[in-house]
């Protein structure tokens, strides 16, 4: 046995093939995501791990399947009841919620009280000023998680909220519209920018697409003037001036 145990901790057995007891949902271990955090399909699988799932019998290589055996004798020795006490903890002391289009809940033409936008505001404000909040996993208090809000506030104004709401929000900044620059580099920089998904979209059907950077730049300037002279959308304006190009 031991000589054995010696094989496996060289490696010399890594090519063998074993048969394994698994958790039904577990797969390919996924990689974390660059920061020592967990993504979410491991807390997803862990949490299975946790609540005893049915397991199934799988034929994988010692390699394969070393670092989930390793993950599952990990979770054995993980406290449900810890975990959730710490997961509570930490997001009360360093939570941040985001909220996007707050302006969407302003209702500009109506003075008088309306339940789909005024009411969806003073439902914001015991969040926002401290609660507390029940979940399946304990009550939550919100009194130290950081609240942000964004919108573009095209029709109405940040004043145009309610007051008390506008209240729990003190620190307001307005950031500057993108520039012509700024849309080119949405273009060319992001991995799955918008040239290269309409460039893989017509390979698909065997058709070849070239973008050259003066053509990259002339998009970027036409959705930089449409942007300053109709209306700012922002960098969606890019994928309205593709799709009429490729159109």
């Amino acid at each position: 046995r031991e000589s054995f145990r010696n094989l496996l901790r060289e490696g010399a057995l890594d090519d063998r093939t074993i048969e394994v007891d698994l958790p039904v949902s577990s797969g390919p271990r996924m990689p974390q995501d660059g920061k020592g955090g967990i993504q979410f399909g491991d807390f997803v699988l862990k949490m299975d791990n946790m609540m005893g799932n049915k397991t199934q019998t799988k034929k994988m290589k010692v390699a394969d399947c070393r670092p989930i055996l390793e993950d599952l004798e990990a979770d054995r020795l993980i406290n449900a009841e810890t975990v959730e006490r710490d997961a509570i903890k930490n997001t009360e002391e360093n939570g941040i919620v985001f909220i996007d289009e707050i302006d969407k809940i302003v209702d500009v033409n109506n003075y008088g009280a309306d339940a789909s936008a005024e009411g969806v505001q003073r439902d914001l404000l015991p969040l926002i000023e401290g609660s507390s909040v029940s979940t399946k996993y304990g009550n939550v208090k919100t009194d130290h998680i950081l609240f942000v809000c964004s919108g573009a506030f095209h029709s109405c104004k940040p004043s145009d909220l309610l007051a008390e709401l506008q209240g729990r929000l003190p620190i307001r900044v307005e950031l500057r519209a993108l520039s012509e620059q700024d849309l080119f580099l949405i273009l060319t920089v992001p991995e799955s920018n918008l040239v290269r998904q309409q460039t893989a979209l017509l390979q698909t059907e065997d058709v070849g697409l070239k973008f050259s950077e003066p053509a990259i730049r002339e998009i970027a300037r036409v959705a930089y003037e449409v942007n300053a002279t109709v209306e700012n959308i922002g960098a969606r304006r890019l994928h309205t001036v593709l799709e009429r190009i490729m159109d």
